[in-house]
């Protein structure tokens, strides 16, 4: 079994999971608006970050999922949809774990 912060490491080592963690930071400012949810309240839909990756829906779900599952990303489901959004606080405190070795 992986150690957490091994988890994570694996989590940055690709540069579309980099470049969805750099986009969320400011989602007003890399994404259309969207109908449903609140780009910055409720996080980004799913589809909308699938579209300004260029990749499939399979492969964007995976990288999301992987975010997700290292606890950089929270999902929200509003109607169909899922959300995303950066854990500015597990980002952090991770990044402050690296500098510290």
């Amino acid at each position: 079994m992986k150690h957490p912060s091994e988890h994570r490491l694996k989590a940055l080592a690709n540069r579309h999971r980099l470049q969805i963690l750099e986009w969320l930071k400011t989602p007003t400012a890399n994404f259309r608006p969207q109908v449903d949810g609140d780009l910055v309240d409720d996080g980004v839909c799913a589809l909308l970050i699938e579209e300004k990756l260029g990749l499939a829906q399979p492969t964007t779900a995976q990288h999301l999922k992987v975010l997700v599952e290292a606890g950089f990303l929270v999902p929200k489901r509003i109607k169909k949809w899922t959300f995303y959004k950066r854990d500015e606080r597990a980002i952090s405190d991770f990044m402050a774990k690296l500098t510290a070795i």
